[in-house]
């Protein structure tokens, strides 16, 4: 599906479109304070970076539903929760340690926490948004979400995701979703808030969804 908001023309990305696609998630989330937790070390994030999105991207393609811009300058990743997913493969662990090496236990941690902390109501999950550093500040992200929104709401679906900072929460808030408790990453990490979009014409809950059997981040 080919979707046109203002002047964003979003479509769902294939294989093809892999390279690009991972050199946007490396740009976009190269700084801030998850990839300094992550990565302490900024001489060697870019190349743990550049392996790490490329296993998330592909698994995204092949598992999930990911979309992109015509000019390939923004990536979103998305995966229906809506039942509870199989375990995730055996390969996976050995893939996080290869790509990430002396890193591993630090995304593997991030993992953990995300998953013990996942609602348990179905939803589609945003996993990974990013746009590319000149073209942020423009309305690509919130015109290639909302595309997504709209399938959503068309099938009476809720969105989750987790915001990495004040100023990307504050966006999230403004497409709908409403700030859960926020999360405090192990061994002085940063701040993570679980962000949740119901239904627009749905009574609001009491509270934040509550974590449950259904969560499992990704079933890589």
């Amino acid at each position: 599906m080919t979707d046109i908001s203002t002047t964003v023309t979003v479509r769902q990305a294939t294989h093809s479109d892999a390279a690009p696609l991972i050199a946007v998630l490396v740009e976009a989330f190269l700084d801030g304070q998850v990839a300094d937790w992550l990565v302490p070390e900024a001489n060697d994030r870019r190349a743990v970076y550049r392996r790490y999105f490329e296993l998330v991207l592909n698994h995204g393609l092949e598992n999930g539903h990911v979309d992109t811009t015509a000019d390939l300058s923004a990536v979103a990743i998305w995966y229906p929760r809506v039942e509870p997913p199989p375990k995730g493969s055996l390969e996976y662990q050995p893939a996080l340690e290869e790509a990430t090496g002396v890193y591993a236990a630090r995304f593997a941690l991030l993992d953990a926490v995300f998953e013990a902390f996942h609602p348990g109501e179905p939803h589609h999950y945003l996993a990974y948004v990013a746009v590319s550093p000149e073209q942020q500040g423009h309305g690509v992200g919130a015109a290639m979400l909302g595309h997504y929104h709209r399938q959503l709401d068309a099938l009476g679906i809720p969105a989750y995701l987790e915001a990495s900072n004040l100023r990307n929460r504050d966006l999230y808030v403004r497409l709908g979703y409403r700030a859960g408790p926020p999360l405090i990453l192990p061994t002085a990490g940063p701040t993570i808030w679980r962000m949740w979009r119901g239904q627009p014409e749905a009574p609001a809950p009491a509270g934040f969804p509550a974590s449950g059997p259904l969560s499992r981040r990704r079933s890589l």
